[in-house]
């Protein structure tokens, strides 16, 4: 009888690999959670209102600094609240970029550390002004 040979084996995920999964699926869930949130309480108070398309308006000032959005969430403004998880979104991707830059100075990379702070630095640099 012939056997069948069994299949290569994967690839094993190191533990790196597996908590940086963790907290992008982590900040993706969360945020989604906490704009859905906002959503709800922003339909609670304003879902009956009619919408006036006439006149284009912006975001108020008040949320257009990171000042404004946690104390616009705080005081539970649903716009504040799906923009702090707007902000939670954006914030997962440059979590991993410093996560991984430290576990590259664990492991001793100094070249992906270096690679990996000239990305975060990219990344603060473009948010941030």
């Amino acid at each position: 009888m012939a056997s069948v040979a069994a299949p290569p084996p994967a690839h094993p995920v190191t533990r790196v690999q597996q908590a940086v999964g963790n907290l992008l699926r982590t900040g993706v869930l969360l945020a989604a959670a906490v704009v859905l949130a906002g959503g709800i309480l922003y339909l609670a108070r304003h879902g009956g209102a009619v919408a006036d398309y006439s006149v284009f308006r912006g975001e108020p000032a008040s949320l257009r600094s990171l000042a404004g959005v946690f104390r616009s969430s705080l005081v539970e403004s649903g716009r504040g609240v799906i923009q702090l998880g707007l902000l939670i979104l954006v914030a997962t991707p440059v979590a991993r970029v410093a996560f991984t830059a430290v576990a590259f100075a664990i492991e001793r990379d100094r070249t992906y550390v270096l690679v990996a702070l000239l990305v975060l630095s990219l990344l603060l640099k473009s948010l941030l002004g």
